[in-house]
């Protein structure tokens, strides 16, 4: 395992440790796998998450390097998370269940399946794991890749895995690993704070 700059969030209270030093890198370790105790943790913490009526609306396709499901996934990712994503011990499809079996809708499914990962990201980070979200897959090529129907929509695609060297990456990935964290000010985010 490698270690990185200090990543702990600069935050006007403090946090938790395991949300203070969340960060998404790209360098991931390609030698470690995710025991299985620790995946299923992970696991856990997106289903006990909340939901809108405890409709529970998240689903998940779960691969392990190495496995012809992984593969499928990393074939379906875009962009430049194809040069780093591969590496990861594990690779999730987060699924969205826009409908139950009857037809009813979950209007709030795609709001709760994120709940569901922020969840599993903390829990990855109280591990010693790191969670890498990405937006940058081929949606449609996944549903089919994975006979979902009409009523589940992939919305996002998750590495998780040990810590890499960020030397492992290209030139300007590794650039932005080493780059410090930032956020815009609490201030700029309160439309209205009403005491």
């Amino acid at each position: 395992m490698f270690t990185a700059i200090p990543r702990t969030a600069d935050t006007s209270e403090p946090l938790l440790p395991a949300l203070a030093n969340r960060w998404s890198p790209r360098a991931f370790d390609s030698t470690a796998t995710v025991p299985e105790s620790d995946l299923t943790a992970m696991l856990e913490a997106a289903r006990w998450s909340p939901s809108a009526n405890n409709a529970q609306p998240w689903r998940f396709i779960v691969t392990r390097r190495g496995t012809p499901e992984f593969a499928t996934i990393f074939d379906n990712l875009t962009g430049f998370n194809r040069a780093w994503a591969g590496n990861a011990g594990v690779l999730l499809v987060a699924v969205a269940e826009l409908r139950d079996e009857s037809g009813g809708e979950h209007p709030h499914a795609i709001y709760d399946l994120g709940q569901s990962i922020a969840h599993l990201s903390v829990q990855a980070h109280h591990l010693g794991l790191f969670v890498h979200q990405m937006a940058g897959f081929d949606a449609d090529r996944m549903q089919r890749a994975f006979h979902l129907n009409d009523r589940l929509k992939a919305v996002t695609t998750v590495a998780i895995g040990h810590l890499g060297h960020a030397g492992s990456l290209p030139e300007a990935l590794a650039k932005r690993e080493n780059t410090p964290r930032s956020r815009i000010p609490l201030t700029d985010l309160l439309l209205v704070n009403a005491t």
